[in-house]
């Protein structure tokens, strides 16, 4: 893991700490895969037709086992992504296409490609949302795509914010730089307590034109914005044709319908771990025979059961080992998606990633995962219970682990003295698509009273965790289109360290 290349001197030669926790960027152009906006033939430009002729194979339209035609952006070739993550200050390390999702691991931690989305999520000081602009002109130069269905920016808070650069310095900094780009159509939301641990989060609603200038630089958080409005004014007259009104319409705005699956994103950030956890992810050569990343990352996922995650026949599992200390892995899960575009999958799948910051004093582990999963009830007995997962005897290999037991096996793997857990869910599309009217008669005014919104919230219980852990926060959002259940546990007993230097969380720049 590297430091950028315009990282300020007195940052380069000081030997602080590489800043774990992840900006993650997911920029949807259609609600799923079947519902891509409807273009022309699109001709790439010159520049990437002249480079293409020098590439092996990075032009291909149909999958690495060749079962399918490829479809939106992923019909964009690997070296146009690059060029993008040239911009954020990350490389590729490898690649694992999927049947309906390519999964890129990156030097500082992962890119996601589907036909409809992309999912960019960098750690360290990468310039992730310097990446917004290319992302959403590659679409178009490629795709056709004017629109952004919509658009998620998270993160934690950070233990370095002082390290940060472009708009990454401050959350503030990072809002005003999403709302030039969205304008009204963005919202900032802090989620957990201010002065500890919390989680913040930016979205859009659905369908909104972005604001790009035609000549961006990319070198700069501060680019020059020309701000065409996403809607425009017409003068319109009246019967009698002697008054003018103004209409506010929308362009470019093509229609949408709900998505027929369910989007559900998990994500478990886990600091402070324990000593016997973090040794686990040392590149350790006093035996003189120093492995390679990818040895390194293939008997990591071995020995910690990683690759036993999810079964072994449905799992393409892509991990790295970093020289002196870290881990990366990338997994593709089925077909990749929540719902199987061939539908040769049947229950489709999804993937996961996780990534490693083992240092003492700012270690840092995450999990995320969008493949469906059940829940279970909370057992009476499991208030009692340890917070170790069930033995391998107990299991079925051959069956993908319900929600609840995923996250108790994650966290026996990293073993944090902190966590937060977050749930996005996607409300069902019945209740989306309902008359706003009828929608109200149908509606109760108590919290959680959909299925929905029962069951995420309901899935972060004081329990959860067994005896070792006491729950500190449940929060719950309703957002347009999605519900949000943000939980932070501790371990019992547990005292923040005091010589860290600064209070994760702490008002530090963050908010």
């Amino acid at each position: 893991m590297t430091l950028p290349s315009d990282t300020p001197q007195e940052v380069l030669t000081s030997p602080g700490p590489f800043e774990g926790p992840e900006k993650l960027l997911e920029v949807w152009f259609a609600p799923s895969f079947d519902q891509l906006p409807s273009t022309s033939s699109i001709t790439p430009p010159q520049e990437y037709r002249s480079a293409a002729n020098t590439q092996d194979g990075d032009i291909s339209t149909s999958t690495s086992n060749g079962t399918a035609e490829l479809k939106g952006l992923r019909k964009i070739p690997k070296y146009v992504w690059e060029e993008m993550l040239d911009i954020v200050k990350c490389k590729v390390l490898s690649v694992v296409e999927g049947d309906e999702i390519d999964a890129y691991l990156l030097s500082e931690s992962s890119l996601f490609v589907a036909p409809h989305l992309v999912i960019l999520k960098t750690c360290g000081t990468t310039l992730n949302l310097l990446g917004l602009y290319r992302i959403i002109e590659i679409a178009k130069e490629w795709c056709g795509f004017t629109n952004v269905w919509r658009c998620f920016y998270s993160r934690k808070s950070f233990f370095f914010p002082e390290r940060q650069q472009g708009p990454h310095r401050d959350w503030s900094d990072e809002v005003r730089f999403l709302d030039t780009v969205f304008g009204t159509a963005g919202a900032a939301y802090t989620v957990g307590p201010m002065n500890r641990d919390h989680w913040l989060l930016y979205l859009t609603s659905p369908n909104t034109v972005p604001n790009l200038s035609s000549s961006s630089t990319y070198s700069s958080p501060s680019s020059s914005l020309i701000l065409p409005s996403p809607t425009k004014s017409i003068s319109t007259s009246n019967l009698d044709g002697n008054t003018s009104i103004d209409v506010n319409v929308k362009v470019n705005a093509p229609p949408f319908q709900p998505a027929k699956y369910q989007d559900t994103t998990l994500e478990i950030l886990m600091t402070h771990l324990a000593p016997c956890a973090r040794e686990q992810f040392f590149n350790d050569d006093t035996n003189g025979t120093l492995k390679s990343g990818l040895e390194l990352g293939q008997e990591i996922s071995s020995t910690l059961g990683i690759d036993k995650l999810f079964p072994k026949d449905e799992t393409v599992l892509d991990s790295f080992g970093f020289d002196p200390c870290g881990y990366s892995a990338n997994a593709v899960i089925g077909s990749g998606m929540p719902e199987s575009i061939s539908k040769k999958n049947g229950k489709g799948g999804g993937y996961f990633t996780i990534h490693v910051t083992p240092e003492e004093g700012w270690s840092y582990a995450s999990f995320e995962c969008n493949v469906p999963l059940p829940t279970c009830s909370p057992s009476p007995s499991s208030s009692s219970s340890s917070s170790s997962y069930p033995t391998s005897q107990n299991e079925d290999p051959t069956k993908r682990p319900e929600l609840q037991e995923l996250i108790k096996k994650v966290v026996n793997i990293f073993q944090p003295s902190r966590l937060s857990i977050t749930l996005f869910v996607s409300t069902p599309a019945s209740s989306s698509t309902l008359d706003p009217q009828k929608q109200d008669e149908n509606h109760n005014s108590t919290v959680g009273d959909t299925e929905t919104e029962q069951r995420a919230w309901q899935s972060f219980g004081t329990n959860l965790l067994g005896k070792d852990f006491q729950r500190k926060d449940r929060i719950g959002y309703e957002f347009d289109g999605y519900d949000l259940v943000f939980a932070c546990f501790e371990k019992k007993g547990w005292k923040e360290p005091s010589s860290s230097g600064v209070r994760i969380g702490a008002p530090n720049g963050d908010v």
